[in-house]
């Protein structure tokens, strides 16, 4: 079936700094740079960062793929650690700010629009060392002055921001279930971190509409939403569902669009006794600077059912899931590679929800994809990889989302993860979500069927 999208819908993809620049010339370590030098095991095959997929040094080579596929709008990410000398003072790298500025204006040229984010995990680890990264204030601010420099150099050339990336996954991954570094299990340091992005996010946003000179500029923020479906209509079972949402969903969505937390789960956070620090003017600053524009990751839904002990009997530390358990629904479809289930009308939730309650803020898709291992199972006589299980994947996605939006959701674009196949964190090359395919001894890229 044909379907219609609107006039200059974003056809893209997603990808970032650290997952595939390589290390090349870098000035500061990220987390995952450092996590790596520490426990290589962790990633598959002992595959690191130090390569990935050599964009660093193929960038007019990818980029020229990138227009050859069809994509007229790419995301990726500046990273902190290449752009910026002296952390302190936000001093800029001539060499790397001249990398960035080589590669907005080579997507350019190829007729794409580059589309940057700021932070997409990739926090310099002395800045966690030494302060205890999104544990501290003084990062926020330092987050600023690079978010600053950022906009200042780039800003004649690009009219799409993005402050951060998936933040609810550096709260429960670095925080709570331990699958980035530093893996720390702290509820209260997950809840005040959470806080704290929300904060530098609204602080880079004031700092953007200061400096933005451009009439075109807007400035937003990527959100991995995960819809949170109850495993059966029991109170207990929706109870478990609703508070889901507010802690995976809510607790930075509420913040970006209206300005502030929901009052039930602050409300839950006090009586728990790990609610964030927070003072009249920082809460002034996100009510003051909300984003222009969502950006929102889909993968898969969140099953949830209520919790098989009371939430009041636990002893342990604070963890969200004292209110919910997840749920493996019989019968779901599931990508088997990655374990996730495939359950395409969640965009087409995501996309009433947002157009009923939240403004009808114009948003995009910046992530949606399916990763899949060892695709030289599928390669052809010619080389090439047919992946027909990913074109069905995008069919089913965007024949709900355009559903969503001929019912009036504002959404501007898809974008793919990922335009070349890239690093991804712990997993290295396993699952692969490229249009292109890497080698990653030969760094070959070969352009796939979808």
């Amino acid at each position: 079936m044909q379907l219609t999208f609107p006039k200059d819908f974003w056809w893209g993809a997603a990808t970032s700094g650290p997952q595939s620049e390589g290390r090349f010339n870098k000035q500061h370590a990220n987390v995952f740079d450092y996590w790596y030098e520490i426990e290589p095991n962790v990633f598959y095959q002992q595959v690191g960062p130090d390569t990935a997929s050599n964009f660093y040094n193929s960038f007019k080579e990818d980029i020229a793929l990138m227009k050859q596929v069809g994509l007229n709008s790419v995301r990726t990410s500046i990273q902190w650690t290449r752009l910026i000398d002296d952390l302190e003072e936000g001093t800029i790298n001539e060499e790397g700010a001249k990398f960035y500025s080589d590669v907005i204006d080579e997507f350019l040229k190829q007729g794409i629009r580059p589309v940057m984010n700021l932070h997409h995990f990739d926090l310099p680890v002395e800045l966690y060392h030494k302060y205890g990264g999104w544990e501290s204030k003084h990062v926020v601010d330092l987050f600023v002055k690079f978010a600053e420099q950022c906009f200042k150099l780039y800003g004649d050339r690009v009219t799409d921001w993005f402050t951060f990336n998936e933040p609810m996954v550096i709260v429960d991954g670095q925080y709570l279930y331990q699958f980035h570094y530093p893996k720390v299990v702290d509820g209260k340091k997950a809840v005040q971190v959470a806080y704290n992005i929300n904060l530098a996010s609204a602080k880079a946003i004031a700092a953007f509409r200061t400096i933005n000179q451009n009439p075109d500029g807007r400035i937003g923020t990527v959100l991995n939403l995960t819809p949170s479906y109850p495993a059966t209509s029991s109170i207990e079972d929706l109870e478990a569902a609703r508070i889901a949402n507010l802690w995976c969903n809510q607790l930075f969505l509420e913040p970006a669009i209206h300005g502030y937390f929901p009052p039930e789960l602050e409300a839950l956070l006090e009586k728990d006794g790990v609610l964030w620090e927070s003072t009249a003017d920082e809460r002034a600053i996100i009510q003051a600077h909300t984003i222009d524009m969502l950006g929102v990751n889909f993968y898969h839904p969140n099953r949830v059912k209520a919790p098989d002990i009371s939430p009041n009997s636990l002893t342990v530390d604070w963890m969200p899931s004292k209110y919910f358990n997840h749920f493996d629904m019989p019968g779901r479809r599931m990508n088997v590679d990655k374990g996730w289930e495939i359950y395409p009308k969640a965009l087409y939730d995501i996309a009433l929800n947002i157009r009923d309650n939240y403004k009808n803020i114009p948003w995009f898709v910046s992530e949606n994809g399916m990763g899949v291992s060892r695709e030289e199972r599928y390669l052809n006589t010619d080389g090439k990889i047919e992946d027909d299980y990913r074109i069905q994947f995008i069919q089913e996605h965007l024949s709900w989302l355009h559903k969503g939006i001929t019912e009036g959701s504002a959404c501007f674009g898809y974008h793919l993860w990922t335009p070349i196949d890239c690093w991804s964190w712990q997993n290295a090359y396993r699952n692969r979500y490229g249009l292109i395919s890497t080698n990653i001894h030969t760094q070959v890229k070969t352009i796939k069927k979808s």
